[in-house]
């Protein structure tokens, strides 16, 4: 059944990109797609919820610029400086590019028509993609003693970029006369990140903190949730499902992100009435406590809340922590899309709708506000201090409202 199901699905993916390919994103249809993979339309549906849902599927299949946190992870020890690992990423993000010319064309050329949530599906794929090369890049670049003049991620951000905009290019131009070929493109990228990115000047703890401070200005905004839109995304939660309330649970009370949720087994927590702890094998690995009180309120006890509620009722016997209707282990995807069912309705203090990435930022800061130092959370996130830096701000400001605020009362 496990083989005629994932056969199912290879069928499923490879039909959506030939058509995705020749007629656009936008024009196919989803009984298309099942009638070209010999399947009824039902049986997509079930695969992938949707077509927004499978054309993610196309794209993490073609490796473009998902699943790369193991493969970076492997490829450290192969490269012997920075430029090695530059020009390693960049060869193999072009060449996976290169497979994919007109299914790219599409969703570049299509991109002004699709929905809200398949626009946050694609940025959250680019964000995690992002994430994982600023842990490669920040591991070379530590190893070589060298000076960041960017913060990890923001550089990475920047080679992504570049990288896929020089795509675009080839795709939609001729006669640039801006490059000779992709070669002739990764050593001015190279060059340019070697003497703008980083310094060979020695590595010492002064630089390094003069780092943080830096980091700061070019940085994002932390986007943590107040206290009451957190309660109402857990209650929200609650009422849908016992597997959503877990997940909006282990998402505010542990600070994981969705592909170290989805790499969770039911043996990797450990719950006793002293303490409830996960293990974290996916990125970087660790343990990690699940939080009894979450910006205030209490759900449950070390023993008895959403997470072990959920595994009690669950009839399956699948080793995996979280499962989906078909009892198979829940993708990125599917959590991703559980987000959104249980944070429907709710718009963050601008207006806008909820990202799963704010779930983390909304623990840092909490985990902060409550006295965590900062080399103690660098355990727990597996972020570095550079990373923090902008959470410990964000937190030092929200304590100084709220003394201001308690003073204020006490007047």
């Amino acid at each position: 059944m496990s083989r005629n199901s994932s056969a199912t699905r290879e069928r499923l993916i490879q039909a959506a990109l030939e058509l995705f390919s020749s007629q656009g994103v936008t024009e196919t249809t989803t009984r298309q797609i099942a009638e070209l993979a010999h399947v009824n339309e039902v049986t997509l549906f079930r695969q992938f919820r949707s077509k927004q849902g499978l054309l993610l599927a196309v794209i993490e299949d073609s490796g473009v610029f998902t699943h790369l946190g193991e493969s970076l992870k492997a490829q450290v020890d192969c490269t012997i400086n920075v430029e090695q690992a530059l020009k390693n990423y960049g060869r193999d993000r072009l060449q996976a590019l290169a497979d994919i010319p007109e299914l790219l064309r599409s969703v570049v050329g299509e991109s002004g028509k699709y929905t809200i949530e398949n626009r946050q599906a694609l940025g959250r794929g680019v964000d995690q993609a992002n994430q994982d090369v600023a842990k490669y890049l920040a591991t070379v670049i530590e190893r070589d003693r060298l000076q960041l003049r960017l913060p990890p991620q923001k550089l990475a951000s920047l080679l992504n970029s570049m990288l896929f905009g020089y795509f675009a290019i080839e795709l939609t131009s001729e006669f640039h006369h801006l490059w000779h070929d992709s070669e002739d493109f990764l050593e001015s990228l190279v060059e340019l990140f070697l003497h703008g990115a980083v310094s060979s000047e020695a590595f010492t703890v002064e630089s390094s903190q003069a780092n943080l401070h830096a980091a700061t200005d070019l940085e994002q905004k932390v986007a943590d949730l107040p206290a009451s839109l957190v309660h109402s995304i857990l209650r929200q939660a609650k009422k849908q499902s016992l597997r959503n309330y877990a997940l909006a649970y282990i998402l505010f009370g542990s600070g994981l992100l969705p592909d170290e949720i989805v790499a969770l087994e039911r043996s990797h927590q450990i719950s006793d009435p002293q303490e409830h702890l996960l293990q974290v094998t996916q990125g970087a690995v660790r343990q990690v406590p699940v939080n009894q009180w979450i910006m205030g309120k209490r759900y449950g006890s070390y023993i008895r809340n959403p997470l072990t509620q959920w595994l009690k009722s669950s009839k399956d016997h699948h080793s995996a922590l979280f499962v989906n209707e078909q009892g198979k282990r829940m993708s990125e995807a599917e959590i991703g899309a559980a987000w959104q069912e249980f944070t429907s309705g709710l718009l963050n203090p601008d207006g806008e709708p909820l990202l799963i990435e704010q779930a983390r930022q909304t623990w840092c800061v909490e985990m902060l506000m409550r006295g965590i130092d900062l080399a103690d959370l660098m355990i727990l996130s597996g972020w570095d201090a550079t990373e923090l830096q902008l959470y410990l701000l964000r937190s030092k400001e929200k304590a100084a409202l709220e003394r201001a605020l308690r003073l204020d009362r006490e007047g």
